[in-house]
């Protein structure tokens, strides 16, 4: 697998046990396969970024791939409530996270990879409106494919790290890629502003009904 770390510096050695304690699935080392995420990801306003180019040897090495049909969209939430901090305005709203985390947990700690939704600030953000049972499962649904935000892949274990080779470092200009990545932003909030306003449907799963029918994981009605 070629995967791509956008970043401020060269990283020939990515290093296990280092970053951010609470990003996204926690400890470890955050990727894609794509280069124009990766560009994005790596500018600031007023810096330019490196895109460092691995190589990472899949054998015998498990990976955990929330985008696949055998999970739903409340198991990749589940591990997101575990490590990021959520604005919650409600009572309800911690009803739901208690709920959410006791039934619908992944074993995504035994895992050495994990594939799935990047939650930058659009899509944590639209993640706090299903809890505050402000949308339904459905438009988070929808949500989640706005504005083409990207998945992102993450090394977990020490294996993994010992599987990943760099390759090649990439210069990465700010005053193209950072008007790029502040569009594809700004797009996925106006198409979900539309998303919105659009009439409720009779039917749709809301995490009120959730709770109410003490809907599980394996229910028919989440895929």
């Amino acid at each position: 697998m070629r995967l791509l770390h956008g970043s401020n510096r060269i990283i020939k050695e990515p290093q296990f046990g280092y970053g951010k304690k609470y990003n996204d699935y926690g400890l470890g080392f955050y990727c894609t396969e794509n280069i124009e995420m990766a560009n994005e990801w790596s500018v600031e306003a007023d810096r330019d970024g490196i895109v460092n180019v691995y190589n990472l040897d899949l054998d015998n090495l498990t990976v955990l791939d929330l985008t696949n049909k055998d999970y739903n969209i409340l198991e990749w939430l589940e591990i997101l409530l575990e490590n990021r901090t959520f604005d919650i305005q409600t009572d309800f709203g911690y009803e739901s996270i208690n709920y959410i985390c006791e039934n619908f947990k992944p074993e995504y700690e035994t895992f050495d990879v994990i594939k799935g939704y990047r939650a930058d600030d659009s899509y944590f953000s639209f993640a706090q409106d299903f809890l505050n049972n402000n949308i339904s499962l459905n438009t988070l649904k929808k949500a989640m494919q706005l504005g083409g935000l990207g998945e992102q892949i993450v090394l977990k274990s020490q294996k993994s790290f010992e599987n990943i080779q760099f390759v090649e470092s990439i210069n990465v200009e700010s005053k193209i890629w950072f008007p790029r990545k502040e569009q594809r932003d700004k797009k996925a909030r106006n198409d979900y502003r539309e998303l919105r306003q659009k009439p409720w449907k009779k039917g749709e799963i809301y995490i009120m009904q959730i709770l109410d029918m003490e809907i599980k994981r394996d229910d028919a009605r989440l895929r």
